[in-house]
């Protein structure tokens, strides 16, 4: 048998050495504590405009990037702030809305990071981000105990705050308003001599946490009146619609207050392939008041929804996070108002 020469194996180029503070220090020309002062943007020492300008071209030439952990050692607390995703389905108001306060807190030198939380829960959640060290947290909905806010706490997170429809404990709170939104639909068809008035409850899950607030809303404005109120359990599915509209006249009702604009968009389509007259049989509206609805033929009424500026909240994050041991607040939000057009 002939044995072949053995071939050597070509080694894997090395890794290209990582550009550090000095080596920017060298290319402009400063000192590492210059680099240190313009790349961590330090308020309190002043630095020239050419100054900062070779440190970052210096810096962008190099393709160095400041270590947060080194950072964070420094400041004695990181810059990042932790927002858990949703577990149920945002729409586009609170998308626009959380664009908005991430863009704010990023103008204030933070590092925006959503977390999935999918599967995670409650206090098992709040160990979940407490391993990533935010100094700050900004949890949506509702599931976060006093317990879960210790816990943030005591890994460092200076700020904790829920935006959600009940206060929690230590936590600085943005109080939801469901219960007014709802309650101005119904307010409204009761004036436009509504009396059989049904409410949308959505199927997916974890939205009864707004839904249920909206639906006492409407009961709220309607009690005492002699108007009737009937829950409409209703999927995000053509189908689901389509089936609730086959049997909309034997249900009696002249109103309804769909939740929001998408699955009043979704219920409008519906009852008018079935033949039903919006609003001369049936007034709808919804909520959010989204650009879609305003293309819409009629166009349709809805609950305008003021939420936080992003800017607001943002400049309440970095507040707490410079004072850590002021006392919890709690914020009313999300003021209501009908926006009246065809629909209804």
């Amino acid at each position: 048998m002939v044995q072949l020469p053995k071939q050597p194996v070509p080694s894997s180029p090395a890794p290209p050495a990582v550009p550090t503070s000095a080596d920017v220090a060298r290319l402009a020309g400063v000192s590492r504590a210059t680099v240190s002062y313009v790349l961590n943007n330090t308020r309190a020492v002043r630095i020239s405009e050419p100054t900062r300008r070779r440190v970052h071209e210096a810096a962008e030439e190099l393709g160095y990037v400041p270590h947060a952990a080194a950072r964070s050692l420094r400041a004695g607390h990181s810059r990042m702030v932790l927002m858990p995703a949703p577990n149920v389905p945002v729409g586009a108001l609170y998308s626009q809305f959380l664009n908005e306060l991430q863009w704010a807190l990023s103008r204030l030198d933070y590092t925006v990071v959503q977390y999935g939380s999918i599967g995670l829960q409650g206090d098992e959640a709040a160990r979940a981000w407490a391993e990533l060290r935010p100094v700050a947290v900004l949890v949506p909905g509702a599931g976060l105990g006093p317990q879960g806010v210790h816990v943030l706490k005591r890994s460092g997170a200076r700020a904790v705050l829920t935006l959600g429809p009940e206060r929690v404990e230590g936590a600085h709170t943005l109080l939801l308003d469901h219960d007014g939104v709802g309650h101005s639909a119904g307010a409204h068809l009761l004036a436009r001599g509504r009396r059989g008035v049904g409410v949308v409850l959505p199927l997916e899950d974890g939205l009864a946490l707004y839904s249920r607030p909206r639906l006492e809303g409407v009961r709220r404005a309607l009690r005492g009146t002699g108007a009737a109120v009937t829950e409409l359990p209703l999927a995000y599915e053509e189908e689901s619609a389509a089936r609730l509209a086959a049997r909309w006249r034997s249900l009696c009702l002249d109103a309804v207050f769909a939740y929001n604009d998408e699955y009043a968009m979704l219920l409008m389509r519906a009852l008018q392939d079935e033949g039903v007259d919006v609003p001369g049989e049936t007034a709808v509206v919804g909520a959010d008041d989204l650009m879609l609805g305003r293309l819409l033929r009629p166009r349709l009424s809805t609950v305008h929804i003021e939420l936080p500026s992003g800017r607001e909240l943002a400049e309440l994050v970095d507040r707490v996070v410079r004072d850590p041991a002021g006392v919890p607040e709690v914020h009313q939000v999300l003021g209501a108002r009908i926006v009246h057009r065809e629909s209804s």
